[in-house]
């Protein structure tokens, strides 16, 4: 089993590599947001592209088991996006997102944001040739969600704390 996990990971690392390489020659930012289901990566986005629009070029790599909901959500809100369904993967991988790039086709000195798959345990493990993930941390899940997941809060870069606006209401 360490063995097999070991190739798997070591691929991916490949890959990885190749995606930041092609990344870093086109002058883009990739940045790989990541939370448990329902903290708010979504409307974060949403809000980020409202915000940004005409200042930045963003586009979206959308990652979720299924549906295509999300990625209709981020083109709704102005930015191109093309969703990257798992089935019952429980995060994305680097070709996943090698793939996605081929489809979106983001112009050079662009970001693009890579929403992963709902989870604070597997997206830890699996570089996809980012600059950088984001965790997203829910005043609703509890202050102990980085005791609970330490190996997703020492991946990230940076943590951002989303539905502050609730403080009040919860035990945080």
């Amino acid at each position: 089993v360490v063995e097999l996990e070991t190739r798997i990971l070591a691929k991916n690392d490949a890959l990885a590599a190749k995606n930041r390489a092609w990344f870093a020659g086109r002058e883009i930012l990739a940045l790989n947001l990541v939370s448990s289901p329902g903290a708010g990566k979504t409307t974060l986005l949403e809000r980020t592209i409202r915000d940004l629009q005409g200042e930045l070029k963003l586009y979206v790599i959308e990652g979720d088991q299924a549906t295509v909901n999300d990625g209709e959500r981020i083109r709704a809100a102005g930015a191109p996006a093309v969703q990257v369904n798992t089935g019952a993967g429980c995060h994305l991988e680097a070709d996943m997102v090698a793939r996605g790039l081929a489809a979106l086709r983001p112009a050079s000195g662009s970001v693009v944001m890579i929403e992963n798959v709902g989870n604070l345990v597997c997206p830890a493990m699996f570089d996809l040739g980012e600059r950088a993930k984001i965790v997203i941390l829910s005043v609703t899940e509890g202050e102990d969600k980085p005791l609970k997941y330490p190996h997703m809060f020492r991946a990230a870069e940076l943590m951002i704390l989303n539905k502050t606006d609730l403080l009040p209401h919860v035990d945080f």
